[in-house]
């Protein structure tokens, strides 16, 4: 008889108050032997991590840091991912539950995505449960009392980039945009709002609802400025 083998659980753990993790991805995390979460360096916890840690029993747990390599080589992260997916899949194929933990929700611009893909495509036995979380989207929303949309309103969630147009004809075709990863372009962004007379419809916020929170009413300090990797940008036309 073939051994049972664990599920893998995304569990979305919120955009950075430890209060807004759900009551379900709780369980979940309470219920698996084994917590996965993504480190950038070995020995340092990650902001999954430091969300979920006081609802985790870490004597009771194997905490399974995973690193995951920030290059765009692809021959080190097909390796390096490989090596990942191993690690998680010995520990399902001995019977335990993991649970990955992931900020925000892990169907929303997460890690987890490509653990998953990568889980069905080598190992298509591997029973796969995402459990949604509160996205930093909605937590921007609820932080700065802005409604994303309402009615017929057109809201979209756009990664940032250096593409000027693109990022004008984002902002002139929707109500709301939400940027993400807007920490690297943000001169470029705050360009492109003074060219469409729109700098004063946006805020930026940076690892918001967390204890680390800041808030940016007035884009136009932010020129020249170093931000956080996990700072969204908020124009509601």
């Amino acid at each position: 008889m073939t051994a049972a083998t664990g599920t893998l659980y995304g569990v979305g753990v919120g955009p950075g108050d430890p209060e807004l993790i759900t009551v379900k991805a709780y369980r979940v995390m309470k219920e698996s032997p084994v917590i996965a979460y993504p480190r950038k360096l070995k020995g340092s916890k990650s902001y999954a991590y430091l969300i979920a840690e006081q609802y985790i029993d870490q004597q009771e747990k194997e905490m399974l840091g995973l690193v995951f390599p920030m290059t765009k080589e692809k021959d080190i992260l097909e390796r390096e991912w490989n090596n990942t997916v191993r690690e998680v899949y010995d520990r399902l194929a001995a019977g335990s539950d993991v649970a990955f933990i992931t900020e925000g929700d892990p169907m929303l611009y997460s890690t987890f995505i490509h653990m998953m893909r990568l889980m069905q495509e080598q190992h298509p036995e591997i029973k796969i449960i995402s459990i949604p979380g509160i996205s930093s989207i909605n937590g921007v929303a609820s932080r700065l009392g802005l409604p994303l949309a309402d009615g017929d309103e057109h809201v979209a969630v756009i990664p940032a980039t250096d593409n000027r147009e693109e990022m004008k004809e984002a902002l002139l075709n929707h109500d709301c945009v939400v940027f993400i990863k807007v920490a690297k372009v943000i001169d470029v962004m705050i360009d492109v709002l003074n060219e469409l007379g729109l700098a004063e419809k946006a805020s930026v916020v940076t690892k918001v609802t967390s204890g680390e929170e800041v808030v940016w009413p007035n884009v136009a300090e932010l020129k020249g400025l170093e931000l956080e990797y996990l700072t969204l940008m908020v124009v509601r036309k």
